[in-house]
């Protein structure tokens, strides 16, 4: 991995192909939220495809605690989307066999000449793309567990959320004073946050 993907860093906000042929950048994905970004070997994997099972239903949990999530591969776009649907998976993926993301971050899996994937990461990403951790899941148990994932969308939420702890000393006068873009959804009408959902 490039030296420079440390926490606190920006990501490079990439621009694929998602599953379905629709050109996709990082940061219109994430929007305000924060997102867990998988960097994948592809569906012939059998690691990413339990990866991809196991976070099926932290995903349910991310959808309704405002959070996104984001697979890359570099599967073609025809094999991004059947390995989307044949683990069940609702959250966008993005195919890369350009492989400009391998390339550019350094992470070509050189002990597979066969597939040339990239090797696996996770990336758990602040709103505006910005690293909170990085794990590197090259051997299966490398990969954060859907408890650590937890734990670190807590993190994350409760830095960038002004209301995460809505009993915080003014809050209250705020609400009371109707200054509602201090609470989610920041400034927003709630018709435009479903309009960014996938």
């Amino acid at each position: 991995m490039r030296t420079d993907i440390v926490e606190g860093a920006i990501f490079p906000d990439y621009e694929l192909s998602d599953h379905t042929g629709k050109h996709r950048k990082l940061s219109e994905l994430q929007g305000d939220d924060p997102m867990v970004l998988v960097l994948g070997r592809g569906g012939f994997c059998p690691k990413d495809r339990r990866q991809a099972e196991g976070l099926l239903q932290l995903h349910r949990e991310m959808e309704v605690g405002y959070c996104r999530m984001v697979t890359i591969t570099t599967d073609t776009i025809s094999q991004t989307s059947e390995y989307r649907s044949g683990v069940g998976a609702h959250w966008p993926f993005l195919s890369d066999p350009r492989r400009i993301v391998q390339k550019d971050l350094d992470i070509a899996e050189y002990t597979d000449p066969v597939h040339n994937p990239m090797i696996p990461h996770v990336i758990v990403l602040e709103p505006r793309l910005v690293i909170h951790k990085v794990y590197n899941g090259y051997w299966f148990f490398g990969r954060p567990t859907v408890e650590e994932l937890r734990q670190d969308l807590r993190a994350v939420s409760r830095k960038c959320r002004p209301d995460w702890d809505i009993t915080a000393p003014g809050l209250k006068a705020l609400w009371d004073q109707g200054k509602k873009e201090h609470f989610h959804p920041y400034g927003k009408a709630y018709v435009e946050t479903l309009g960014e959902r996938d």
